[in-house]
Parts: structure tokens; C-alpha cells; sequence
């Protein structure tokens, strides 16, 4: 079985929100990486030009190579990132190996055959 890993950065107020629909589209499970940081294009200044800076979550979501796209898809629209700049990005990358994914790979199977 092949998988690949989705790396999303998001507005912490859309974790929950991104997680729930990635679920329900296929994903198995994630680790949140919370209190991240980051800037996009243009640096966010609020009043006295103080640099306002967003918390951001990390989310890592080992997924199927084959529901990858679609859970991709989904993640952008939940967090609705190509509707304003700043929201969110995410990204897929090809993973060559991993261990402890074996109840990963049951659940995966057994999905696969009901749905057969």
C-alpha cells in the first residue's frame, strides 16, 4: 500500500473544522502541531504598525495514495484558502516507507473490501 503525507497549515479557528471534513473524506487520523507561525506575501500590521501574527496549526495527515487528492480538496475548501489570501495552504509529498501504520492499513483494507 502506498501513502503519501498532506502537510496543511491552518487558521487554529479551522483545525477542528478541516479535521472533521478530512475524516469524512477518507483520512484515517492526523497529529496537530499547534502554535505554529507564519507570514504570506504581505506581513499583517494592526494599529502603531505592530506586526500581527495569526496562530496557525501544522496537521499531518498520513493518507492512502489513492485519497489523497480528494482529501487535499477538501482541506482547501473547508479552510476556504483560495477565497482569501493568508487562510491556509496545504501540500501532498510522496512518502517512500513507514512503519506503525499497520491498524492504518487494516482499516484501509477492510474499507476497501465492504465497499468492493
Amino acid at each position: 500500500m502506498r501513502f503519501k503525507l498532506i502537510i496543511a497549515f491552518v487558521d487554529d479557528d479551522k483545525t477542528d473544522d478541516i479535521l472533521d471534513a478530512s475524516r469524512d473524506a477518507g483520512a484515517t487520523g492526523a497529529t496537530i502541531i499547534n502554535n505554529a507561525r507564519g507570514e504570506g506575501l504581505k506581513k499583517t500590521t494592526g494599529i502603531f504598525g505592530l506586526e500581527i501574527n495569526a496562530q496557525r496549526d501544522v496537521l499531518l495527515l498520513l493518507v492512502e495514495e489513492n485519497r489523497c487528492r480528494h482529501i487535499l480538496e477538501t482541506i482547501a475548501n473547508v479552510g476556504q484558502f483560495d477565497d482569501s489570501p493568508g487562510t491556509g495552504i496545504a501540500l501532498q509529498i510522496d512518502v517512500e516507507d513507514a512503519v506503525g501504520v499497520k491498524h492504518q492499513i487494516e482499516k484501509l483494507a477492510a474499507d476497501f473490501a465492504t465497499h468492493s
